[in-house]
């Protein structure tokens, strides 16, 4: 196949300083859960990148000096020139493909406690850390900043010494210092870095100079700076200080990096937003600087790119998630691939593996995160290692994903489901408020199946353990799901929650078939804590219903501040109007009363309703598993949440690690390489 020549202008080479990026894609600075913890890891997942065809190939931020480092996070380091040569290994991987590296300098200033290093840190003015943790930073006086300033050249050369192409001033996400000096609310000083913008953008200015001045003959010297703080008169806006900031320092860096901050606002989940939200943030860019521009939106559209890049928005089309979902989304689009591409579902599930400290994972791209660990790479997969069947029970994630590479490896795979039509649990999820894009976890295996004459697909088939058997497949998978339980068992409660009377007792399954609670109150007892308790509250609102939603957690949605959109799912339900019953649980239901509980005093609160709806924890559908298992079924093997109920992205994962593993010969008892700290000579 060969490209479409309206997509010529995404493969124009273009010129950032010293430097010239092969095309407009443009992979920005992205966390990882890696970092300095596991530096082979990042090398080749960014390497991959480059092979995908990402013409410019950032770091995570990489903290310069431990007076601000970001522990415990896994963020980057470049502290002295022990760092190197695993940088390097970064930047010769990213050069094996022709592409650009960039490293994003970061001094944390008050956005960390200095955990590791426990020296204090310090920002534009004596406040606390952004953190929870009883840490103040101290404001830095002028002697610190001259030695700042030093701190980040001596970093830039060592970049430079690394091989890095693209060196960044970070301005943005209020993880920076320099992003604090910017801010009225952060900078109460009344010397020369204090008061007007000017004064305040004196110390970045200061940066830029110094930088360019240090490696700038050799590197690209780009800023990344937040246009608008969504903060309204009490930051930084696009049509104010963000605007006149721009064009100050206009032709100052030899690129501009814009977006919104701070991380919640720059990657907005697309339960909040659509693709280009931040458009309108950052249009104003172009026409106030001859510089080269990269912006972000979690586009996957070519045609949006194009519109883009012509309608003089953007130089470079920036990713960060879409590069992680589709490492390979410019060759594809270069071949004429575009059905081929895997699209960012804007789930933030890669944002939680950072926030936990963890590998980088996907729930589109199951090979993320195991690139160097595992070996597994997002386009190929070794071949078949015997002419053998698959049969496959059940269509959902698991199953789909499995098919699907499994039919690459060249297996004669036989996928089977009861229902009418493929995606299981998303079949009916992603016609739920907000989820309609993850549906495209199912088309996408959907289309690539299709097109594969190894692979069939049967539904309707509602196969018991006497037709799975008579089939005769070689190896036989069962990804049959799992179901919502409605006894109130979950994470706070270890048994069933009492009943008397015949109130109903739903579950998020019931509502999705279509079930109508009867009227009156819903109260949702949410022990889940991930996204299913606030858009089951959100469907019934916009169905008539009043809804009170009680969980033990002290927020709703808990585990969602690992993929940055708890804020919103909580403003959302109290201007819907849901009664929030917070730090609660369920004791019993009573009638027409449910009676929770206090968490800490055990304390008594009743609540008139017409209906429960348990969102607490799910059952996997392991009745034709068990069956054969019992009778000694050869090769019989469960995946997703027919093993284990878990996240999307963790049955997409199962699925595609089945695949990879059939006939495989894995090393024991660690089936994958790890890096291990290295003894220092001291002692």
């Amino acid at each position: 196949m060969t490209r479409d020549p309206r997509f010529d202008i995404l493969f124009e080479p273009v010129k950032i300083g010293p430097v010239t990026a092969r095309n407009r894609f443009y992979q920005v600075p992205h966390c990882n859960g890696m970092g300095r913890a596991y530096p082979s890891s990042v090398a080749q997942m960014r390497r991959i990148k480059a092979e995908g065809g990402w013409a410019v190939i950032c770091t995570e931020e990489a903290d310069l000096h431990p007076t601000g480092e970001s522990s415990p996070h896994n963020e980057g380091r470049i502290w002295d020139d022990a760092d190197i040569p695993a940088l390097a290994r970064l930047t010769d991987g990213v050069h094996e493909f022709g592409s650009l590296a960039g490293i994003e300098l970061a001094y944390p200033g008050m956005a960390a406690a200095n955990l590791y290093s426990r020296e204090i840190p310090m920002g534009p003015s004596h406040l606390p850390v952004d953190s929870d943790t009883p840490v103040q930073a101290r404001a830095i006086d002028k002697a610190d900043i001259k030695q700042m300033r030093k701190w980040h050249v001596d970093a830039a050369l060592r970049a430079q010494k690394a091989g890095f192409d693209v060196v960044y001033v970070y301005a943005g996400h209020q993880l920076s210092i320099l992003m604090h000096f910017l801010s009225r609310q952060r900078n109460t000083r009344t010397d020369e870095y204090g008061g007007s913008l000017e004064n305040r953008a004196r110390l970045l200015r200061e940066v830029l100079q110094d930088t360019r001045e240090a490696v700038g003959d050799s590197c690209a010297v780009a800023l990344r700076f937040a246009v608008d703080e969504c903060n309204g008169i009490n930051g930084i806006a696009c049509d104010a200080e963000g605007r006149d900031l721009v064009e100050m320092l206009a032709e100052l860096p030899d690129l501009w990096d814009v977006n919104v901050s701070d991380w919640d606002n720059d990657s907005q989940t697309s339960r909040f937003s659509e693709e280009g939200f931040q458009d309108s943030y950052t249009a104003f860019v172009k026409s106030v600087t001859t510089k080269p521009v990269v912006g972000v939106g979690r586009y996957t559209s070519p045609d949006k790119m194009v519109s883009l890049i012509k309608g003089g928005h953007l130089d470079f089309i920036g990713a960060a998630r879409p590069s992680i979902a589709d490492p390979f989304l410019p060759v594809k689009i270069e071949q004429g691939r575009i059905e081929d591409i895997r699209e960012c579902i804007g789930c933030n599930i890669c944002v939680s593996g950072d926030l936990q400290q963890v590998p980088m994972r996907c729930t589109q791209n199951p090979t993320m995160g195991e690139e160097w660990r595992r070996g597994w790479h997002p386009e190929r997969i070794a071949p078949k290692t015997a002419d053998e069947s698959v049969l496959i029970i059940g269509a959902g994630p698991a199953g789909l994903e499995a098919a699907r590479a499994l039919g690459q490896r060249g297996y004669d795979v036989t996928l089977a489901d009861r229902g009418g039509q493929v995606g299981g649990r998303l079949t009916r999820e992603r016609l739920l408020p907000g989820l309609h894009a993850w549906g495209r976890v199912v088309d996408h295996r959907q289309y690539q199946i299709s097109q594969m004459a190894n692979v069939n697909v049967y539904l309707d088939s509602d196969m018991d353990a006497d037709g799975v058997r008579e089939f005769g497949a070689d190896h036989v998978v069962i990804a049959t799901g799992a179901t919502w339980c409605n006894s109130g068992v979950g994470r706070s409660i270890r048994t069933s929650v009492p009943v008397a009377g015949d109130m109903p007792v739903l579950t998020p399954d019931d509502i999705m078939a279509g079930v109508q609670p009867p009227k009156g109150r819903v109260v949702i007892y949410d022990d889940d804590h991930y996204y299913m308790g606030g858009v089951m509250a959100e469907k019934l609102r916009g169905d008539g219903y009043d809804v009170t939603l009680v969980t033990p957690a002290p927020i709703v949605s808990q585990w969602t501040t690992k993929t940055l959109e708890q804020g919103r799912i909580q403003a959302r339900m109290i201007d819907l109007g849901v009664e929030i019953v917070a730090l609660h649980t369920l004791a019993k239901i009573d009638g027409d009363l449910t009676v929770l509980n206090c968490v800490y005093s055990g304390a008594e609160r009743r609540v008139s309703c017409g209906s429960v709806l348990m969102v607490t924890m799910r059952r996997p559908k392991e009745a034709l598993y068990l069956g054969l298992a019992d009778q000694n079924m050869p090769s019989l093997t469960r995946i997703g949440d027919a093993l284990a109920p878990g996240t999307i992205a963790a049955a997409v994962w199962s699925g595609h690690r089945y695949a990879r593993e059939l006939g495989e010969t894995l090393p024991d008892p660690v089936a994958f390489k790890r890096e291990l700290p290295a003894l220092s000579s001291q002692f």
